[in-house]
């Protein structure tokens, strides 16, 4: 049987034209896109698509996009092989691992891909992307099982896991890297899959999506020369339930004793604290140095090796469930989607 794929085509660069008056670039409909990459017939698949109205700049990206995108996997997902997202590279990454949290059970591929420039480009890798991004989802065993059953990201050369991915590059068409966990397939004249690295989910269970997402999240950002006041400012924002605070190295922090005790009265008020390290690899070892030992004693949760763009998302998506500080403390330890090594360090 032929394999039936949905395209949610969201907007980003992949879909954009040139504005003849402003010369910048601007989303465009879902036709225009599809009348510039005539190969896709060759594949001979069932591809249906669903189209934001209007597409949007992934700088756009919120919330209520996610659960859009969600609503259309779970709508339809019984009725297709595969979903292939089109986004933007912007916030790609944030919605790779919303996606991978909200969509419990996953045992289909979603695989979500853009391009640097846009479809119409004489040299755009938007071609390129959306059709291996097809043939991927498409991708069977000879017993018919998925071979990808994860949300994942297609970008050039490499399969992603969607939480462990980030944005490396602004220009270079290979923009993203996963630095704690390898590629899911290397693709050159062929697509090698790496069998060990892919998910291996349950096929019997059911998808079970969610949807709510709590948003009195907020990131803080350690530098050299953060004042009191500003900390104390940020900590003190009305509402808040949840910070990550992104640390220095393997999760260390200053250990001047108004610093340390601004973080341990905001814990004990009942806000989640999650530490990850500003390293675009490696992770925090919070008993590797005294400076990371005592923002630990303050309860302060390590986030190990998970990304920035995870760690924000799997909050939202902890609280969105209604749990109380201590279970999302406690959950945020724990692999949901494959986000986390399995033995992360402490």
């Amino acid at each position: 049987m032929r394999p039936k794929i949905l395209i949610i085509y969201t907007g980003g660069t992949i879909g954009m034209i040139e504005d003849p008056v402003t010369k910048s670039l601007r989303p465009f409909d879902f036709s225009h896109l599809m009348e510039n990459v005539p190969k896709v017939k060759m594949l001979d698949y069932d591809i249906d698509n669903i189209q934001f109205h209007p597409p949007i700049d992934s700088s756009d990206m919120n919330v209520e996009h996610w659960q859009l995108i969600t609503r259309s996997i779970a709508d339809n997902y019984d009725s297709y092989d595969g979903f292939v997202v089109l986004h933007g590279t912007d916030t790609m990454a944030y919605t790779a691992s919303a996606l991978s949290f909200m969509l419990g059970n996953l045992n289909k591929p979603v695989i979500i891909t853009g391009s640097q420039l846009p479809i119409g480009e004489v040299r755009t890798d938007g071609e390129e992307n959306l059709i291996t991004a097809l043939q991927i989802a498409a991708d069977r065993s000879e017993d018919g099982i998925p071979t990808v059953r994860e949300v994942a990201i297609l970008f050039e050369n490499y399969l992603w896991r969607g939480n462990r991915a980030t944005k490396r590059s602004a220009d270079n068409f290979n923009a993203f890297k996963s630095n704690n966990y390898p590629a899911l397939a290397k693709i050159g004249l062929g697509i090698h899959f790496d069998h060990d690295a892919l998910r291996k989910n349950k096929s019997e269970l059911e998808l079970m999506p969610s949807y709510a997402l709590d948003t009195n999240v907020m990131a803080i950002d350690l530098f050299p020369g953060l004042n009191k006041e500003v900390l104390c400012h940020m900590l003190a924002t009305p509402g808040i339930k949840g910070i990550v605070l992104r640390t220095y190295g393997a999760g260390n922090g200053p250990t001047w004793d108004w610093f340390i005790d601004a973080i341990r009265k905001t814990v004990e008020r009942g806000v989640v604290i999650l530490n990850v390290t500003q390293c675009v690899n490696g992770g925090v070892h919070t008993n590797r140095y005294l400076a990371g030992d005592i923002l630990a004693a303050t309860g302060v949760i390590s986030g190990h090796d998970l990304t920035f763009e995870a760690a924000i998302t799997k909050m939202m998506f902890l609280f969105g469930l209604g749990l109380d500080a201590q279970g999302v403390a406690r959950r945020l330890s724990e692999p949901i989607a494959g986000e986390l090594s399995q033995h992360p360090h402490a």
